[in-house]
C-alpha cells in the first residue's frame, strides 16, 4: 500500500477516492465529467476553486487569484522545518512562510549534528538555502518561541503554525554517578565539536586512556570515530579549531561502545560500521562468543539487517587478510563493541572528583523479534575508563504550556502532523514522531505534514480571512527588545566563516559566540 502522503486527497464535501486508472484524469467524488479530456477546459472554469494539478504523484494546488494568501509560520530551521516550508511553497503558489529559529544561524542538526567528516550529508543546505531565498519565505533567527513569543500569539497572527523544533535534549541514564565530572551526553559532545554555541564551553578532558560510550547507534559511532580519527584527517573539515586543539592533545587510545542487547539489535547502519572498521590507525575488538549461533538466525532477518550483521560476524570471527592484518598490527588505537551490558552505576575516582569507570549489569535477551528486550542476569562487571559519553537517545522538550505534550514519548500528540485538539497547529520531524530516522525520513515525514496542512486549508478548516503574519509578531518582538536575524544576516556570517576557514584550508571556521555574531552584524552585544 502506498504511503498516505502520495494518495489522492479531495477537499471540502468531496470524499477521498481511489487513485484513477493509468492515463485517466483525476476524479472528484466519482464524477464522470473529468474522465473525458474534452471536458477539461470547461471543468477548469466550472470548478476553479478546486483545481488540482498532479506532478510526480504529488498534488499541486492552484487556488483562486482572489484568495487570501495564507500566512504560515514554521518553528525550527532544521531539516523538518525547511522540508515543511519547501513543500508548502511548492504546492501552494501564494503561501508565505516565516521560519522562526532560536539560534542566530539556520539548519539545525545539519550544521550542529552531522559529523564534520561527513560533508556530503551537509549538501542539503544548498536546497534549504534556495528555499530561504524565495520571496515567499523569510528566516527569523534569534527568536525563541515559548520565551520571546508565545505559540498562542503566533496562532493569532498566522493561518497555521507548524512546530518543527526537533529534539533539543538528551535521554538521561538515570543511574548513580551520572553527574560526575567526565560524564557527558553524546549530544553535548557532538555540539561541542560542531560549534553549537551552548556547548562551546564543554571542555572535555581527554587525558585518559579509555573512553566508554553507552549506546550503539550512529551517534555513538560518530563520537567514537571523532575520538579515534588522527587529527590531521580532521584538519580540512569544518570541525571547530577549539575542538581540534583538544583532540590533538588527546590520550584516548581505546573506545568501548556498549549496548544492552546483542549484534542483531544494534541501531547503527552499515555505512557507519564500515567507516569504523576501516578507520586509519585503529583495529576493532569483537568477542566471537557474542556471535555464536548467529549465522543461522540471520537467514530470516530483513536484507539490510542481514548485511549489517554479516559484516559484524566476519569482523568478529574471520582472520583478516595479509594486508588488513598488517594494517591492524600497526594500529595504535582500538575500539570495541560490548554487547549484553547495561549501565548500572558510574564509578568515581578514589577522591570522588571524577569518573573512574562504569559498572555494567550483564544481560540476556528475552522475547523474539521486535519484542526482544535485555534482562539482567544478576552478574556485573566493572569497566575502567576516564570518560563516559551517554548516547542513549535525544528527546524533545515542551515548548509552550498551550501546546499538548506527551512527556513519556517525548512528542506532541498528533494525527499525521495535526496536533490533537488544537486546530491550525501542526508538527513535523522528531517532535512529531520521536528522535528516529535519517534526513530522508524527516523529508518524507515533513512533506506529509505539509500535505495535511494544505488539505485542511483547501477544506476550509483554517481561518479564511486576512491574517497579519509577521507584521504583528515583529511589533511584539520589538516591544520586548528582541531583534530577529534575517537570512541575509546569516549570509554575512556565512561569508565571514568561509573567509576565516580559507586560510587554514577548511570549508569554514564556525563562529561560536552569539555576541560576536551580533557585533559582526552591527548589533549591540
Amino acid at each position: 500500500m502506498a504511503p498516505r502522503c502520495w494518495r489522492w486527497w479531495h477537499w471540502s464535501a468531496w470524499r477521498r477516492t481511489r487513485p484513477p486508472p493509468a492515463g485517466s484524469t483525476p476524479t472528484f467524488g466519482g464524477s464522470d465529467e473529468v474522465r473525458d479530456p474534452a471536458n477539461a477546459k470547461a471543468l477548469r472554469k466550472k470548478r476553479r476553486r478546486v483545481q488540482v494539478g498532479v506532478k510526480l504523484g504529488k498534488l499541486q494546488f492552484l487556488p483562486d487569484v482572489d484568495e487570501q494568501p495564507p500566512q504560515i509560520c514554521v518553528v525550527g530551521s532544521g531539516p523538518a522545518g525547511f522540508y515543511t516550508a519547501q513543500h508548502l511553497l511548492k504546492h501552494h503558489p501564494r503561501a508565505h512562510v516565516d521560519i522562526y529559529e532560536k539560534q542566530l544561524v539556520p539548519f539545525g542538526l545539519v550544521r550542529f549534528g552531522v559529523a564534520p567528516d561527513h560533508p556530503e550529508v551537509k549538501n542539503v543546505i544548498n536546497t534549504f538555502t534556495q528555499t530561504a531565498r524565495s520571496d515567499r519565505c523569510a528566516f527569523r533567527g534569534n527568536v525563541a518561541v515559548g520565551r520571546d513569543v508565545a505559540v498562542s500569539e503566533l496562532r493569532a497572527a498566522y493561518h497555521a503554525v507548524v512546530l518543527s523544533y526537533g529534539a533539543e535534549d538528551h535521554q538521561a541514564l538515570e543511574i548513580p554517578g551520572e553527574e560526575l565530572p567526565g560524564v557527558f551526553s553524546a549530544r553535548a559532545f557532538v555540539g561541542w565539536y560542531n560549534g553549537l554555541p551552548e556547548n562551546r564551553e564543554l571542555a572535555p578532558d581527554l587525558s585518559c586512556d579509555t573512553a566508554v560510550i553507552l549506546g550503539q547507534g550512529n551517534v555513538a559511532l560518530d563520537v567514537a570515530r571523532i575520538l579515534l580519527t588522527p587529527p590531521e584527517h580532521l584538519e580540512k573539515t569544518d570541525i571547530t579549531e577549539a575542538a581540534l586543539g583538544v583532540l590533538r592533545q588527546s590520550r584516548v587510545k581505546t573506545v568501548w561502545i556498549v549496548g544492552r542487547r546483542g549484534p542483531l539489535q544494534v541501531a547503527f547502519t552499515i555505512k557507519e560500521l564500515r567507516e569504523m572498521i576501516q578507520l586509519p590507525g585503529t583495529r576493532p575488538i569483537l568477542d566471537p562468543a557474542d556471535f555464536l549461533g548467529l549465522q543461522d538466525r540471520i537467514k530470516e532477518v530483513p536484507r539490510q539487517r542481514k548485511r549489517l550483521t554479516e559484516l559484524l560476524l566476519r569482523t568478529a570471527t574471520e582472520k583478516p587478510g595479509v594486508e588488513e592484518a598488517a594494517r591492524q598490527a600497526l594500529a595504535s588505537r582500538t575500539w570495541g563493541l560490548r554487547f549484553f551490558r547495561s549501565p548500572q552505576r558510574v564509578l568515581p575516582s578514589p577522591d570522588g572528583r571524577r569518573v573512574a569507570g562504569v559498572r555494567l549489569a550483564v544481560t540476556r535477551l528475552e522475547g523474539v523479534g521486535e519484542a526482544t528486550r535485555a534482562a539482567p542476569t544478576g552478574d556485573t562487571e566493572d569497566l575502567p575508563c576516564g570518560l563516559v559519553l551517554s548516547s542513549v537517545g535525544y528527546k524533545s522538550r515542551p515548548i509552550d504550556p498551550s501546546v499538548p505534550f506527551d512527556p513519556k514519548l517525548g512528542v506532541i500528540p498528533n494525527m499525521e502532523g495535526r496536533v490533537i485538539d488544537v486546530p491550525g497547529l501542526y508538527c513535523s520531524g522528531w517532535v512529531k514522531r520521536g528522535p528516529i530516522g535519517v534526513i530522508a525520513t524527516t523529508m518524507a515525514d515533513s512533506f506529509l505534514t505539509g500535505q495535511m496542512l494544505l488539505q485542511d486549508l483547501k477544506a476550509g478548516l483554517l481561518p479564511s480571512g486576512p491574517k497579519p503574519g509577521y507584521a504583528t509578531i515583529e511589533a511584539l518582538l520589538s516591544s520586548r527588545g528582541v531583534r530577529p536575524v534575517s537570512f541575509s544576516d546569516w549570509e554575512k556570517l556565512d561569508a565571514e566563516e568561509v573567509s576565516r576557514g580559507k586560510g587554514a584550508g577548511k570549508p569554514r571556521e564556525k563562529l561560536l559566540d552569539p555576541q560576536e555574531m551580533l557585533r559582526l552584524l552591527g548589533r549591540r552585544a
